[in-house]
């Protein structure tokens, strides 16, 4: 049983994206080349790896590969890397990380509970032997989450404030406010 339909799922990964493109939108091109150190993606590297991040996951489920033995991660990996390499400017990350994101909210909502399900097969030293599809699903949206992470601290690096920050701040002070308003009462 899956207490989380793959309305939900979408729904959840558009709400990651969406916070995403905020930040893409928010850093000026001229920061996009920034990195803290040289072994590390610079901010618009990090937004184009994010943009093609999916495209693993729907391979795997849209072809309903039931045996991850099966499939041939390194090539995966290098079409994905090259993909990255294609996203050159803000416009075009932009861009991809809002159609690549409608794409893969498209194809979750498309998932009956029964392929969420169902079980895939993990290749040999995986932790278990199996995971559901469902919990597989998760992951972009955990791996996207992870890099926003990465990229708001970028943002304070850059002397940004990420609009998550301003909106917790907007919403504390509104809350001291109502309280100190009811006090004078």
């Amino acid at each position: 049983m899956v207490y989380y339909s793959s309305k939900e799922l979408a729904a959840a990964f558009r709400t990651v994206r969406n916070n995403t493109i905020k930040i893409a939108e928010e850093i000026p091109e001229s920061k996009y080349a920034y990195r803290p150190v040289p072994e590390c993606r610079s901010i618009g590297e990090t937004l184009a790896h994010i943009a093609v991040g999916t495209g693993i996951q729907r391979h795997i489920h849209g072809n309903q590969v039931s045996d991850l033995r099966s499939v041939n991660f390194p090539e995966l990996m290098q079409k994905s890397r090259a993909e990255e390499a294609t996203l050159r400017t803000k416009a075009e990350i932009i861009a991809s990380l809002k159609s690549e994101g409608d794409a893969f909210a498209a194809f979750l909502e498309s998932l009956p509970e029964s392929v969420l399900a169902e079980r895939v097969s993990m290749p040999p030293g995986a932790e278990r032997p199996s995971k559901s599809r469902f919990e597989m699903l998760l992951s972009p949206k955990e791996h996207e989450m992870h890099h926003r992470g990465q990229l708001m601290t970028l943002q304070r690096m850059i002397g940004q404030v990420p609009h998550l920050t301003r909106q917790m701040q907007e919403r504390m002070a509104n809350a001291v406010a109502a309280s100190q308003g009811q006090a004078a009462r």
